[in-house]
């Protein structure tokens, strides 16, 4: 692998610093034991595939953007305004639910993020100086890891839950208003937080590359923050969902469009902006991570051994 100088058009979003980078996939062909020679003779073929980075980068950004529409659009047509009859079509569509497409794409996403951190560590285990980097790059890996974990077992939640029913009248938990899982969990996401935009704001020096760091964990923040309201009573000072109804005078337009309470209309599509902002966080944050891993690593040659029957 070899690391290769940044060009002038470093800094634009989806270009990691050079027009293209390689792929070349070395077969190396074993004799056979008949004294057949022939595969011999081509120890060095090899297929050479061409990735254009910015291209690449665009294309996983449409595609992730275009299915986070998707699930919103659904979400409404088919399960909320009740375009297909069929419930199972409607779960299937509804956003908030853990069976449903979206819930399936947050976990693949995000563990195809983690991945792309593990690969970094690999390379920087090979380029780095220090040992002190790729162990940060490590953690970062692991808590992103950690995280498709939790986003496909709903982790937290449950783990919050079983801890408020077996100890919540004793503790902290009696008093906070809003989910469990906030008070166990919520101090350690935000150090690693803190940690993850603090080692990638100094490990990816461009500005467009920082850029997507803060907008993608930002993205997080504010969806904490859509979960934390929800999670209030309707009656609690903070609720904002409470004074939008009020404010907006929605409980007639919410009996009339959706035949449902305006509490219920409000916090449906709170729940849907907030799964949008988590998987928008993620593919801002794996746009960057996939920059700073093609910026790095220039050329990849993977040798394949070919095993003759």
């Amino acid at each position: 692998m070899r690391q290769h100088e940044s060009s002038d058009d470093e800094g634009r979003p989806g270009s990691p610093g050079r027009p293209s980078a390689r792929v070349a996939l070395a077969t190396a062909c074993m004799p056979r034991a008949d004294g057949d020679t022939r595969g011999a003779s081509r120890m060095h073929d090899q297929v050479e595939v061409r990735v254009r980075p910015r291209r690449v980068l665009w294309t996983v950004f449409a595609v992730c953007a275009g299915l986070e529409i998707l699930f919103v659009v659904l979400d409404y047509f088919v399960n909320y305004r009740g375009s297909s009859s069929v419930g199972a079509i409607r779960r299937l569509t509804n956003i908030t639910r853990e069976d449903g497409l979206s819930g399936w794409f947050q976990p693949v996403q995000t563990l195809l993020v983690a991945l792309t951190v593990w690969a970094i560590y690999v390379l920087e285990r090979r380029l780095s100086p220090t040992r002190w980097q790729p162990l940060g790059w490590a953690l970062v890996a692991a808590f992103f890891t950690y995280m498709a974990v939790d986003d496909g077992t709903k982790l937290h939640e449950r783990v919050g839950t079983a801890f408020s029913a077996t100890h919540g009248r004793d503790t902290l938990l009696a008093a906070f208003p809003s989910y469990a899982w906030q008070v166990v969990f919520l101090p350690a996401f935000a150090l690693l937080g803190a940690f993850t935009l603090l080692f990638l704001w100094q490990r990816i020096p461009d500005r467009w590359g920082r850029a997507l760091v803060v907008a993608g964990l930002g993205c997080f923040v504010v969806a904490v923050g859509l979960d934390f309201v929800e999670g209030l009573p309707r009656e609690h000072a903070l609720n904002v969902q409470t004074w939008l109804i009020d404010r907006l005078d929605l409980y007639a337009a919410a009996r009339r469009h959706f035949g449902r309470s305006a509490f219920e209309v409000v916090a449906h599509f709170s729940k849907s902006l907030e799964e949008t902002l988590e998987g928008l966080g993620t593919t801002l944050l794996w746009i960057a991570l996939l920059r700073h891993l093609m910026h790095r690593t220039g050329e990849v040659r993977v040798g394949f051994g070919r095993v003759e029957p």
